[in-house]
């Protein structure tokens, strides 16, 4: 699959305020240590955090707010007209609040996968995939250094050539939807603490 536009994004969309009140959300809810997905959902031995931790080294909260679902759906869908995806996406997974402390980081990775959600999923996510990623800057660039986020538009992004910097979601309140094939990484945070918000809108598998 080719897509002319590998992303689509919105600078300093949402206000100060409307962030700074997402934050304190997510602060509010229970904080868990974000896994991927080989590691499920069971308690990690230590060697098993280990490694988890040299891949993805992040802390979490998952959120349910209507009003946060209304703001992603409306950004989504049009990004996901604009760009001329037209991906049929019509269910969102929770929502992620995601902190990135100090030298927190989350390498390569896609957020979609063959498997299809299955029997053991939410009854609206069966038989369903991951289609369009949507991450929203909550933090003051001035409040944290590093924790940049790349894409790589290949097959794979091993190739300090492929890297694509994407500066535009930099700038807090602003949002970037891509689909969720494309490889991605978060740098390293250096200063400060990095706080965004993650969603993912499923649809049908591609035939």
């Amino acid at each position: 699959m080719i897509n002319n536009n590998n992303y689509y994004y919105y600078k300093k969309e949402l206000s100060p305020d409307i962030c700074k009140q997402i934050i304190s959300v997510g602060n509010a809810a229970q904080e868990e240590v974000a896994i991927i997905g080989q590691y499920g959902s069971e308690q990690l031995k230590e060697n098993e955090l280990d490694l988890l931790k040299q891949k993805r080294n992040s802390n979490i909260t998952w959120l349910g707010e209507q009003w946060l679902y209304d703001i992603i759906d409306h950004y989504v869908k049009n990004a996901n007209q604009q760009a001329g995806w037209n991906l049929d996406v019509h269910w969102f997974e929770s929502i992620q609040f995601t902190k990135y402390k100090l030298n927190q980081h989350y390498t390569w990775h896609q957020d979609c996968w063959e498997k299809v959600y299955g029997d053991e999923a939410h009854p609206n996510f069966r038989g369903k995939i991951r289609k369009l990623s949507c991450i929203i800057s909550l933090s003051d660039p001035e409040d944290y250094e590093g924790g940049d986020l790349d894409f790589s538009f290949y097959n794979s992004p091993e190739e300090e050539t492929s890297i694509h910097k994407c500066e535009e979601i930099k700038p807090q309140g602003s949002i970037v939807v891509f689909p969720s094939y494309i490889w991605h990484r978060v740098q390293p945070v250096t200063k400060g603490t990095r706080y965004s918000l993650v969603a993912w809108g499923l649809g049908n598998p591609y035939i």
